[in-house]
């Protein structure tokens, strides 16, 4: 299984892993980076995540090469907190990226190269899929989605052109909503800005749910941790990058309700601290090996 995990390196030093804490990988895809915690981790134990069966059936192979003491949740990391029962932790671990295995398979219809049924799905046990996204969504559902999920330009013409199309058939495929967005925008703007990239990526936000999960985890994780206890979160786009910031931001500041008072009351106190001002970027060596990281930022924080 040929599988990349973004920054890797950097990742798992920013946890500060020790033999026997507790720690989280709330996205373990295949498993690289679980692989490194648990080679390190001993004493303590590995908790993981992951919405898809596949990933989660080959990941447990590999961890088991390494030890025993781990457990795998079949269930997206919006489950959590209530997973853990609040159980207090040392680390969580966030990518929020799409593993390469999920993109490189051609029959999960993640990839606008391959063709495949519009699918999408992270988890394959989920009824609701692109395919529904894009022939069931009003107009105004979709421009919104493109506009918001995928920051296009032309989200207006592609969603007319999507509208349009589906009078007469319904879209079934990868590489037939292609071809509707290279009508609706032109060869030129096609072949320059490649809106079938932002068009997919929306697409997936939405089947998935991705942002509005990530709004809500955020806070219960930082509430799973320990005093020194860290977060490490890989975003591969702007849109989820700002809600990691701005989130870490929130709980790391004063409260702007009593800013300025003398002496600040315990429950309005920071209650983690941004351990890098400017997220950590993939090294150029790293990028040359896989351009997938090339958007990759990392960002950490440690409670306080």
């Amino acid at each position: 299984m040929k599988h990349y995990s973004v920054m890797k390196n950097e990742s798992i030093n920013n946890l500060n892993l020790k033999e026997d804490g507790i720690y989280v990988d709330a996205t373990l895809g295949y498993a690289g980076h679980s692989k490194e915690i648990l080679n390190v981790v001993k004493k303590g134990f590995l908790y993981a995540f992951d919405a898809d069966l596949e990933a989660i059936n080959y990941s447990n192979e590999e961890l088991k090469k390494i030890g025993t003491n781990f457990k795998i949740f079949h269930t997206n990391f919006a489950n959590l907190k209530e997973t853990l029962n609040d159980i207090k932790v040392d680390g969580i671990l966030f990518d929020l990226g799409v593993s390469s295995p999920q993109i490189d398979d051609s029959l999960r219809g993640f990839s606008f190269m391959h063709e495949a049924k519009l699918d999408m799905r992270m988890n394959k046990d989920q009824k609701f899929s692109a395919y529904d996204v894009v022939n069931d969504y009003t107009k105004e559902d979709l421009i919104n989605i493109f506009y918001s999920y995928g920051e296009e330009d032309k989200s207006k013409s592609i969603a007319n052109e999507i509208v349009k199309y589906r009078e007469n058939k319904k879209i079934e495929t990868t590489k037939e909503l292609v071809s509707i967005i290279k009508n609706s925008v032109g060869a030129k703007y096609f072949n320059q800005k490649h809106p079938e990239r932002q068009i997919f990526q929306a697409i997936r936000i939405e089947v998935n749910n991705e942002l509005n999960v990530l709004e809500m985890v955020l806070p219960d994780a930082i509430s799973l941790l320990k005093s020194g206890g860290r977060i490490c979160v890989i975003t591969f786009h702007s849109l989820e990058d700002r809600i990691v910031k701005r989130i870490f931001k929130k709980y790391s500041e004063v409260d702007d309700l009593v800013k300025g008072l003398p002496e600040i009351p315990k429950e309005y106190k920071p209650i983690i601290k941004i351990i890098n001002k400017k997220p950590i970027e993939a090294s150029e060596d790293e990028i040359k090996n896989n351009s997938r990281s090339k958007s990759a930022k990392l960002r950490v924080i440690e409670r306080i």
